[in-house]
Formats: C-alpha cells, structure tokens, sequence
C-alpha cells in the first residue's frame, strides 16, 4: 500500500504538490490522471525519495523508500525507461541491479523473457528503440518481484501488441494482491486498465474514486434515438423535462432522460423507433470536464487564426 499524507513540494515560487493526501490500495490498478504539470511525476518522486517534500510524509508498507533495506524486492519503478548506460546490455543492466539487492541471476532471465527482451538482452542497449527501451524499463521494475510497482507512462514508445501486453500484466500483478499505481495520458488505456483512479491538477486532489464513478459524475448520460416520426418525438420529450437535439436523417441525443424513459414516451405516443441507444460518457470526456480548470498550459487562437501556447 502507499499513502501519502499531506504533500507539499515547491520548487522555488511555484508549488508542483500542494497539500496532497491519498492511499492506493492493493489487489486493483489505481491510474493517477491529471494534466501537464499538475505534479504527478513530482508526487511519483516524493514517494520514491528521490524528492523531499516540504511538508507532508509518503509510504511504502508503512515505510519511507529510503529505509527500505532491499527497496527492489518491496517497489518496482519505472519513471525514465532511458537512464540506461547505452553502452551496457539489457542483461547485464539487469544483472548489476540484482547484485546489489541480492536477487538470484535465475531472476534477471525470468524478467528478460516476460517482457520479450530475449533476442537482443545480450545487445548494447544504446541501438535499442523506444519501444525496447520501454520493456527494458518494465522489467526493471518487475526484477525484484515486488509487492508494489509505481509506474509512469508504461506504454510509452510500445506497439498494440505490446500496449495490450502491458495491460493484462498490470492488471495480473494487481489481481495477484499487489499494489499497481500507473500515471498516464491516454485516458482510453486507463478506461480500460484502471479500476481506480486519483486525479490532480495544479498539485491538488480533485478526485479519489473508481474509474466508474468519476465518468459517471462527470458526464451527461446521453441516449441515442433514431425514429421517422423525430420531430413528433421531440415534443414528447421536451414536454418530459428533456432535450433533444436533431442531427438529420431521424437522429436525436437526448439528454436529461434515460432510455427507459424515452422509449416509455414513444410507445405512449405511437412514435415507431428504429434505434434506443443509451451512451456513456467517456473517461477523457469526464477527465476534461473536470480538470478544465486545472490545465495549466492552454492552447488559444490568435488573431491570425494561428494557435500559440500560453
């Protein structure tokens, strides 16, 4: 388990991590969402000890990284998959780390041939693409078989194949009862891998609950109406406390009333249906509605009609 409990990191006059408290737990995939420079990577490395907060604590199992006696059997990490000497193999990176945490060679193997390194493990890892890199980094993380794995973007730089690989692996480890905390920007990923999510902008909580509930919150329940007697449905709507919007050829989105309800009406006024779709929002359409005032670099259009970032 990790728990951060009031996190505070300045750097300078500007605060990245400010005020912040949260737990993951174990036995799920927790994503931390949040937009650019809202402090996760900070808040990553304040877990890790590779910062120190100003104010506020955070915990590995109770205990600070930096008195971990053998910190790769307890958390994996990947934050830069690249910090790899370039002129050292996969197999020998692995190798070094081992001996330092007294991890049996047989170990480093296991990692190479989980992640799919075997080919080139015995290659420098300076000629490795982004993609290879990435695994490298994966495996890292995975070399003490650790009951905790943080892990920022890990399917940065990897194939479909291998996006579809990265998932079910954390999604194995957390049904094994390990703690999977992972950071990323595809929200249509993490609507898929995560179970749980905690979400900051500018360094602050936003939100801490599951990945249903926050889309759920988030967004308008929309359903979908496809019908040749629409603008006679419209009114049955409307007069219901609803909104509908035509889209031609027979299309209506309807909000503010489910499709229970919708399809009550229509049956209630002899309006023939051809569809009764009940769509949910998204996860990067709840993310955007909830963060919109915590983006911290905007994009807008100038005068010109050409966009600048501000």
């Amino acid at each position: 388990m990790i728990e951060a409990k009031n996190l505070t990191k300045r750097y300078g006059d500007r605060v990245a991590v400010r005020d912040l408290s949260f737990t993951v737990e174990p036995g799920r995939v927790t994503g931390f969402l949040g937009p650019n420079g809202a402090g996760k990577s900070t808040t990553m490395r304040l877990i890790l000890g590779l910062d120190r907060p100003h104010q506020g604590d955070a915990t590995i199992g109770g205990k600070h990284y930096r008195d971990l006696g053998q910190p790769l059997r307890v958390v994996g990490a990947l934050l830069e998959a690249r910090a790899v000497h370039t002129g050292r193999s996969a197999y020998n990176h692995l190798l070094c780390l081992a001996q330092t945490q007294g991890i049996p060679k047989k170990r480093v193997d296991e990692v190479i041939e989980l992640v799919g390194l075997s080919e080139v493990a015995r290659k420098r890892t300076g000629g490795f693409s982004l993609g290879m890199g990435q695994r490298l980094g994966i495996a890292v993380a995975l070399l003490g078989d650790p009951s905790v794995l943080i892990l920022d973007e890990p399917v940065n730089g990897l194939d479909p194949e291998g996006i579809l690989w990265i998932r079910n692996l954390m999604k194995q480890l957390a049904s094994e009862g390990r703690t999977v905390f992972v950071s990323s920007h595809l929200m249509n990923e993490m609507a898929v891998t995560a179970e749980h999510l905690i979400v900051i902008g500018r360094g602050q909580l936003i939100a801490d609950c599951s990945t249903e509930e926050f889309i759920e919150r988030s967004t308008k329940q929309i359903v979908v109406v496809r019908s040749p007697d629409a603008e006679g449905l419209v009114g049955a709507i409307t007069a219901e406390g609803g909104t509908a919007t035509a889209n031609g050829d027979g299309m209506l989105t309807v909000t503010d009333l489910d499709a229970a309800r919708v399809g009550q009406l229509a049956a209630a006024g002899g309006f023939v249906l051809h569809e009764l779709t009940p769509r949910r929002g998204s996860l990067e359409e709840a993310f955007m509605e909830l963060t919109k005032e915590s983006v911290e670099y905007g994009t807008t259009v100038a005068a010109d009609g050409q966009g600048g970032a501000r």
